[in-house]
């Protein structure tokens, strides 16, 4: 199957039940994306399929072929932090950093919309979980983002 990660076209032989987290991480070494929970409740691998949040532990490979997948490794542009993982590091909204990959692409969406309150951030990385930081930081940090592209009060 041809896979499309972080704009980059990989052809790969895939089995119809091999994980989409385990095709990022083992065949393609792209780490970032962190195996939690194995059942969708942790969110730490989190990817983007077609710009949307999902889950890869449980999406099957075959499933997003032909489709545009985006793994933290794909965030930043060039030898610069996009402006969510700046302001993730400037807020201290990490920790041990297990489970930022995933909220940063849960949370990288929401910058796209023309406002952004704190109430639609806390819904929006609800399904995503963090043992370090107590979430304000990171609601702070998605906020600030939002706050410099004008889209947060």
């Amino acid at each position: 199957m041809k896979l499309r990660v972080n704009s980059l076209e990989y052809d790969l032989a895939v089995l119809p039940h091999r994980l989409l987290v385990d095709l990022l991480r083992e065949d393609l070494g792209l780490t970032g994306t962190k195996r939690g929970c194995d059942d969708g409740s942790c969110g730490a691998c989190t990817v983007l399929v077609d710009g949307k949040p999902r889950h890869s532990c449980l999406t099957l490979g075959r499933l997003v072929e032909g489709k545009e997948i985006t793994t933290i490794e794909g965030v930043a542009s060039g030898d610069g932090l996009h402006a969510l993982q700046r302001a993730f590091v400037e807020k201290g909204a990490l920790q041990c950093g297990f489970c930022t990959p995933g909220m940063v692409l849960t949370a990288l969406p929401l910058l796209e919309r023309v406002s952004l309150s704190e109430e639609e951030v806390r819904e929006a990385l609800a399904g995503n979980f963090c043992r370090c930081t107590g979430y304000t930081k990171i609601v702070e940090a998605v906020l600030s983002a939002a706050k410099a592209r004008g889209r947060a009060p």
